[in-house]
């Protein structure tokens, strides 16, 4: 059974329409900006970037979990981190790079990101 999104109004345009966003596309943003922050080897649903263009984008929603209320974002993120890297200060970047791609994509205020770590990379790919 597939998960519903809810849909949420962000603007409306003085007689033009309206603009609304999914809680599945804040989620994407979220994906998508996490997996960018150097030591995140994926999602914890394995998707990484290089995965996105034969997955498709709605796959980045994978691992994320995006809620909206009164034009404030919540977001909860379950990351796999590369081995070697300093969980605290990677799941910190995390932190600030979903934030500032939610907030500057959507206008959307975002309340908070909640970083879970779900496993070590012992065999990263990446190169340094």
């Amino acid at each position: 059974m597939a998960e519903k999104r809810a849909v949420y109004k962000i603007q409306e345009l003085g007689g033009i329409g309206e603009v609304h966003i999914s809680d599945e596309v804040v989620a994407i943003i979220a994906g998508l900006a996490a997996t960018e922050v150097d030591g995140i080897s994926s999602m914890t649903g394995g998707i990484t970037n290089e995965l996105v263009s034969k997955l498709g984008v709605k796959a980045l929603s994978k691992g994320v979990k995006a809620s909206i209320q009164d034009k404030t974002v919540s977001v909860e993120l379950n990351l796999n981190v590369e081995y070697g890297k300093n969980i605290r200060s990677t799941s910190e970047a995390v932190q600030e790079r979903v934030k500032s791609a939610i907030e500057n994509m959507t206008g959307l205020a975002v309340s908070d990101v909640n970083v879970h770590i779900a496993a070590v990379d012992m065999k990263s790919d990446k190169t340094n």
